[in-house]
């Protein structure tokens, strides 16, 4: 965290991810029953992130608050003022500014994203005890420092993956882990909902996806797996947009696609019969390239998920996809001559380019991972590179936005032994290899939770407190970042998360139990 004028930062800030700029004041303010939460006249738009802040404060202080609106200036003496009037325009969408001082709180910003971004601040410099989920004993003292702060992020992608395949999840495990994101200021939610190991969306149009997909026979006799409604994903997607969080999801192709092809074997290459897979890895049958079918199914699988997804970007997949079944296949094979393709990597790119042209018709874009960039990428795609960076350096010198979620230091299934908190906040994702405008197509990137070995209850351990590392390198600029800084502001966050009931891991391999 860099002070602003060379003040000194003392020990009471310990925001994550660290601000851009933050001047210290004298003294500080306290929160009592008797203040206002104001809504300048002129920023309608704030409402809901005051009554956001109102309902929180109310829970667990026990104040009662309820916002208005003011035609007020500076706002009230001993209260709270939201206002886009006159907001910093080069702080961007996401941007705010809070300034606290001992008469009251101003909260400036543009959007109602920059605004819930300014209050997840404030929880942050609240005492500890303000993430309880209800009253604390009036002897509470709810003090703020006086500060001011001018905050923007870097990036404007800034998301995990969560894999929901391999290990089924729950939606309130869901929408509790779209709090977590939003609380240190990440935005998306990367919904992986389609695998060899299980289906979990409901697509009415095709019904054996989730009465024969969404479950696997385990060695032990048990069937496992599940998957979320039509309603479930809707309440989940409007649960998250009220955090100002995108929900994107994953529909995987051409691979990774057994539980699919258990489903409806026709749209395989071989015709099956085959079993949703039980084992983790990468399986030789996948979705037929030859097929008209395999289209007319996968385009009515998509419409169906952008009626539940309102989000620009549809991930699609697109990696370890085996070409065995392709070659020997006589419709793969037809495809390719009829097609004038030189062998199955550019029938793979030709499916994804197809995939892609159907997305942009309907006023979508495509993201999927870098293998898509085999024989040929798709126009207006967006490659997520995480064999490396090499995939992004390509995608962005091609002139086509990318993601960054490398298995160096994004993939937090992977134990501490390989990336542990330090290697996580390493992570820059602009590579070294891209210059000037290049940079540009970088838009942020994920840390990607896969499942095969961590179910439900196992998550939190592997997530935090690597997320807290991956949110400031996704948000702060790189001269801000300092690990020792960052390290010392994390152990006042463990009390936080303890509040918030995250059963967070280590730190480091020689620390863990």
């Amino acid at each position: 965290m860099i002070p602003d004028d060379g003040e000194m930062i003392d020990g009471a800030i310990h925001v994550i991810p660290t601000p851009s700029r933050v001047r210290i004041q004298e003294g500080f303010f306290a929160l009592s029953a008797g203040m206002r939460i104001l809504v300048d006249q002129a920023s309608p738009d704030l409402e809901c992130v005051a009554a956001w802040l109102a309902r929180k404060l109310s829970t667990v202080c026990g104040f009662g608050l309820s916002p208005a609106v003011t035609s007020e200036e500076r706002g009230p003496p001993g209260g709270i003022l939201f206002s886009s009037k006159d907001a910093n325009a080069a702080l961007g969408p996401e941007g705010y500014e809070l300034d606290v001082d001992p008469e009251g709180i101003r909260v400036s910003a543009s959007t109602s994203a920059g605004a819930f971004y300014a209050t997840q601040t404030l929880r942050q410099l609240l005492p500890p005890e303000i993430e309880k989920r209800e009253r604390v004993a009036d002897s509470q003292q709810w003090v703020i420092p006086a500060v001011r702060i001018h905050d923007a992020p870097r990036f404007a992608w800034r998301g995990m993956l969560l894999d929901c395949c391999r290990h089924f999840m729950s939606t309130e495990f869901i929408k509790r882990y779209i709090d977590l994101l939003a609380y240190y200021k990440m935005n998306r939610f990367h919904w992986h909902l389609t695998e060899d190991q299980g289906w979990r969306i409901e697509i009415a149009e095709y019904p054996e996806l989730t009465r024969v997909g969404a479950w696997r026979a385990q060695a032990d006799g048990i069937r496992y797996g599940g998957y979320y409604t039509k309603s479930e994903i809707r309440e989940v997607v409007e649960y998250a947009s009220r955090r100002h969080v995108t929900v994107v999801p994953e529909i995987e192709m051409p691979g990774h696609a057994l539980a699919a092809l258990a489903s409806y074997p026709e749209l395989s290459c071989s015709g099956g019969p085959f079993e949703v897979a039980l084992d983790w890895g990468v399986f030789e049958d996948v979705f037929c390239a030859g097929n008209d079918a395999t289209f007319v199914f996968l385009e009515q699988v998509l419409s169906e998920v952008m009626e539940l997804f309102p989000g620009q970007y549809i991930h699609v997949g697109g990696d370890e996809c085996p070409k065995d079944r392709w070659q020997s296949c006589p419709r793969c094979q037809t495809r390719i001559a009829a097609e004038g393709l030189r062998d199955e990597s550019a029938l793979q790119s030709y499916f994804i380019k197809r995939i892609a042209a159907f997305l942009e018709r309907k006023g979508r874009k495509l993201i999927g991972w870098d293998e898509i960039l085999e024989g040929g990428l798709a126009p207006c795609a967006t490659v997520q590179s995480w064999r490396g960076t090499n995939g992004a350096v390509e995608a962005a010198k091609l002139g086509h936005d990318a993601l960054l979620s490398p298995t160096s230091h994004s993939y937090f299934d992977f134990d501490l032994s390989r990336i542990d908190l330090r290697q996580v906040y390493s992570f820059d994702p602009i590579p070294k290899e891209l210059k000037g405008r290049e940079c540009e197509h970088i838009l942020g990137g994920d840390c990607n939770m896969w499942t095969e070995r961590a179910p439900q209850d196992t998550v939190d351990q592997k997530v935090f407190p690597r997320l807290t590392a991956m949110a400031e390198c996704l948000w702060s600029e790189v001269d801000n970042k300092d690990f020792s800084d960052f390290h010392h502001r994390l152990q006042h966050h463990y009390e936080r998360l303890r509040e918030l009931g995250v059963d967070y891991g280590a730190e480091f391999a020689e620390t863990a139990v």
